[in-house]
This record gives structure tokens, sequence and C-alpha cells, in this order.
């Protein structure tokens, strides 16, 4: 059986290592490598999408980083429970004609016994930016 560490119940300390994992994993912008911290049947809601399973999540992943470029991800953390974990976030990107744009939003986790998140709803609204305007 597959397991990713930290496992729940989490600790403050344990939240803020998988959080942590998390993001460097996203800034990798490699969808396999991400979807592999995920359940077999993971289901997701991204802003107005909802996708079932990993093979679904990689197909976003790869159609997402294909669009937003330069991409750069900054998760903190916000609270947590026994197998839960909420994350407020903010990431940076630009389209193909060179437009910034910051997102920011929220995302509540929910893992299972192996350290593998089986729900991620996340929250995201975008807003234009000029290119000196970039924290990340």
């Amino acid at each position: 059986m597959e397991k990713k560490f930290p496992l729940p119940p989490f600790t403050e300390a344990t939240a803020k290592q998988k959080i942590q994992a998390a993001e460097d994993a996203w800034n990798t912008k490699n969808p396999v490598k991400v979807a592999q911290a995920y359940t077999e049947d993971s289901e997701w809601r991204n802003r107005t999408r909802f996708l079932k399973g990993r093979a679904e999540i990689i197909a976003f992943l790869t159609e997402k980083w294909s669009k937003e470029l330069d991409y750069k991800l900054r998760k903190c953390y916000w609270a947590h429970t026994d197998n839960r974990i909420a994350v407020r976030f903010e990431y940076e990107w630009r389209d193909k004609t060179g437009q910034w744009f910051r997102a920011y939003g929220n995302e509540n986790w929910e893992f299972d016994e192996n350290g593998l998140m089986k729900r991620r709803f996340a929250s995201i609204n975008d807003l234009p930016i000029e290119a000196v305007e970039r924290r990340l």
C-alpha cells in the first residue's frame, strides 16, 4: 500500500509539512508527480470543474500548465483537524500573450489513513497584474 508521509492525524507541524510537500510538488509543474499525492479515486472541485481520479487530475494539470506559463505557487497553513487541512494560497502565471495574473484561493483537503489526499476542494479568483507587480 502506498503511503505519503506525514500521515494523519495531523499536528500543526505535520500539517505544515504536508502543505510544503504539496507546494514543492506543484511547483515542479509535473502532473504525474503531483497526482501521486492523491488517491486513485480522489475527488476534486477546482473552480467550476469536478474531477475524479488520478487520470483526470493528470489531464487537468497537463492542460492547466500548457496555458499557465511561468507558474509559481505559494501555499500557507490556515487550519487542520485529524485528517483535514485548510490552506490558503496564491500563484502567479502569464498567458501566451504575456499578460500576468495572480490567483488567490482556499483549499480544503481530506486525507485517507495512508496520507493520500482523497478530497480537494478549491475556490480560486484571478487578478490581472503587471509584470512589475509580481511577488513570486
